[in-house]
């Protein structure tokens, strides 16, 4: 059970992680904003990075509130790992 709901967690962390790379990844491409690709993305990634816009600022081109989501997506991941691993 212990090892199921690790990798769980971990699996999560890694997808909600590998799409927001590619959402910042998508913001350099030049792709129309009503791309069914572009649109899932902004729909799963944008209510993640909101929160921490209000925080971080852009600086000039460059929105550093995805690389601070990230990092706190991967501490919030690691920190239930070791709450799973201490539970049981």
């Amino acid at each position: 059970m212990e090892a199921a709901l690790i990798a769980l967690v971990s699996m999560i962390v890694n997808l909600i992680s590998i799409v927001l790379i590619l959402h910042a990844l998508m913001s350099f491409a030049p792709i129309e904003p009503w791309h069914p690709v572009r649109r899932f993305l902004d729909r799963i990634a944008e209510p993640i990075i909101r929160p921490f816009r209000g925080l971080i600022p852009p600086v000039g081109m460059f929105d550093f509130s995805i690389m601070v989501a990230i990092i706190a997506i991967q501490i919030l991941g690691a920190l239930l790992t070791e709450f799973i691993r201490r539970s049981f």
